[in-house]
């Protein structure tokens, strides 16, 4: 079994690299595993082991078609995480956003046709909803994304989809919650607090904290991805939630009982342009479907997380202070 992970040297792609390539997912313990990642910044080398037997490391970018018929002839499945990912950033430049997400997967899904790849899972986010005042989303709710960032990745979604249903390509979608633990960027709300807190800094609330997100582990996410691929149906999208949903205020004061803070290390700063008030999704497919529930409780993963950057400064602070060095 050969499987290519676009984006795997990223925060959710190298969790699901490292899980592989240490025998977390049956049936899959001898994979051999090509990552494919251009290493922008939010793609880290060093998220990854320096050598593995099973490993191949592949700079690139998934908008190079030539470089991917290069690649992918002798693998039995895609996991495509490549993607821009961080709101604030595709305010700015939303045409990089575009060109990664949309024009990017769709050449992801013509690699696959061409090279006769037999499963893709292309992972995307709930933000591809949009916002939801009450209740939770199903797969069959219509996209209408409010930011750069969501509308490319509903782009993507639908080129997938458009694959598999003009191609018959075998692939399914994947749309998480908001993700943390180890090895987030730290432009990410949970590390970018944590980490400026252990810097006696303050944090940047947006407006009061109000808007609501679901958390999920990114753990539990790569096993659902890995249920997906393993049993999911092709042409299906399978929501992937986390069940605990906490407003960023919540999120805030947690994180500041956990670091001994206290409440004048919150600045208040103008919100996003366009903010998404809620998110939450109805996961109930996946659960029936290919039995996954989340296994790491919020309280327990948030914990363990800020003990993770508070054991590992290097890391982090050459991440966060990269482009501040590279100006």
């Amino acid at each position: 079994m050969r499987i290519l992970v676009t984006g795997g040297a990223g925060f959710i792609g190298s969790h699901y690299v490292r899980t592989l390539l240490d025998g977390g997912y049956p049936g899959y313990e001898d994979a051999r595993v090509t990552v494919l990642d251009k290493l922008t910044y939010a793609g880290n080398r060093d998220n990854l082991p320096a050598a593995h037997p099973r490993l191949d490391f592949v700079q690139g970018d998934i908008c190079d078609l030539p470089l991917l018929l290069e690649v992918l002839p002798g693998h039995d499945a895609v996991v495509h995480f490549a993607a821009e990912s961080h709101v604030d950033r595709s305010l700015e430049a939303a045409a990089e956003f575009v060109r990664t997400n949309v024009g990017g997967t769709q050449s992801v899904m013509e690699a696959a046709l061409r090279t006769g790849v037999q499963r893709v899972v292309h992972v995307s986010t709930d933000e591809v909803y949009g916002s939801i005042d009450e209740g939770s989303w199903t797969e069959e709710w219509p996209l209408l994304p409010n930011s750069p960032y969501a509308a490319s990745k509903a782009g993507s979604d639908l080129i997938a989809r458009a694959y598999w249903r003009t191609h018959g390509l075998n692939v399914s979608i994947t749309r998480c919650s908001n993700n943390y633990g180890p090895y987030q960027h730290p432009e990410k709300l949970i590390p970018l607090f944590t980490t400026n807190l252990l810097e006696g800094k303050q944090v940047p609330l947006y407006g009061e904290g109000a808007n609501i997100r679901e958390w999920l582990h990114v753990d539990d996410h790569c096993r659902a991805i890995q249920l997906v691929l393993t049993g999911g149906r092709a042409g299906e999208v399978y929501n992937v939630g986390g069940g605990n949903e906490q407003t960023n205020r919540q999120i805030t004061d947690i994180l500041l009982e956990h670091l001994g803070a206290d409440r004048d290390a919150i600045r208040h700063v103008a919100d996003r342009k366009g903010h998404d008030l809620r998110y939450s999704l109805d996961e109930s497919k996946i659960r029936a479907e290919l039995g996954y529930e989340p296994r790491i409780p919020f309280a327990r993963g948030l914990a363990d997380t800020v003990d993770w950057y508070r054991d590992n400064p290097g890391w982090w602070k050459a991440v966060k202070y990269r482009e501040e060095e590279q100006r």
